[in-house]
């Protein structure tokens, strides 16, 4: 028996919201406006994931999950709810100035990672090649790169905590094991088209124009 991914991530994602606010009140967080902006960030993520998935979905995530896989997915992505944990648990409240960041972060992240994927499935579904245009002219990846700088709002409401470094590891190892293995897999797929080592000589690979 397999789960399709794309139900396993969307249902972690679709939770999320009801998942921080279950720890704002369970830890009495009510009045910290860092846990609030958690809630806002991570949970309108989540929302605007699954909208995503129904209306412009990624064909990877169609592929089947084996009963073990899926649940070690599915514990790999609550794992992404570690900051939520971390700031109700201890009551911490971030400065002005990190939240005012976090919150940046975010809306960037949220541009590229949605915006790159609309652009990709558009492409597809009228096009065969290569995309060369649009944020995919700033880099081979702008859809990871968006998701980076969401992931590292949340992570950076939790600096001030002792437990500042899980967060951290956590995405290091999603990135390290995970996203890099995907990027080269592209890259390798995508080489079958003359256009692109001229192409990849032009562009950065995660981080626009810099990496």
């Amino acid at each position: 028996m397999e789960i399709k991914q794309k139900y396993i991530i969307d249902f972690t994602k679709s939770v999320t919201w009801v998942v921080v606010l279950a720890l704002i009140y369970c830890f009495n967080q009510t009045e910290n406006l860092t846990a609030w902006i958690y809630f806002c960030l991570h949970g309108s993520y989540g929302i605007m994931w699954v909208m995503k998935s129904n209306i412009f979905p990624d064909k990877s995530w169609e592929q089947g999950a084996s009963i073990p896989y899926a649940l070690f997915m599915l514990f790999g992505l609550m794992v992404y709810w570690s900051p939520a944990f971390i700031i109700t648990m201890q009551g911490h409240e971030a400065t002005n100035n990190v939240i005012i960041a976090s919150v940046i972060v975010f809306v960037f992240g949220v541009y590229y990672h949605f915006v790159s994927d609309m652009q990709k499935y558009i492409f597809l579904k009228y096009n065969s090649g290569l995309m060369t245009d649009g944020l995919w002219k700033q880099c081979r990846h702008p859809n990871y790169f968006g998701e980076l700088l969401i992931y590292i709002s949340f992570l950076l409401l939790t600096i001030g905590t002792n437990l500042w470094w899980f967060p951290i590891t956590v995405l290091g190892m999603f990135v390290l094991f995970i996203w890099v293995p995907n990027m080269i897999r592209i890259d390798r797929s995508l080489s079958r088209f003359e256009e692109h080592d001229e192409y990849k000589k032009k562009t950065a690979s995660i981080i626009p124009f810099i990496f």
